[in-house]
């Protein structure tokens, strides 16, 4: 059976904390940041703790 290989993309939008959590950019970041409160981007402006459900995924596409 060959080897997984690790999401590319995956890799390079996550990272693992040390207690084993999956750390993500918020969404909403990207573009019209004019229209968006200075107290809304500074909130989306932090990272995430994914969700319980989507750390499942994201660990097999990391090959973890």
């Amino acid at each position: 059976m060959p080897k997984q290989k690790t999401h590319s993309g995956s890799k390079k939008r996550f990272k693992v904390t040390g207690s084993g959590k999956i750390k993500k950019q918020q969404a909403g970041m990207r573009h019209n940041l004019e229209g968006k409160s200075s107290v809304r981007t500074r909130r989306l402006n932090q990272d995430k703790v994914a969700s319980k459900a989507d750390t499942k995924v994201i660990n097999k596409l990391l090959g973890r």
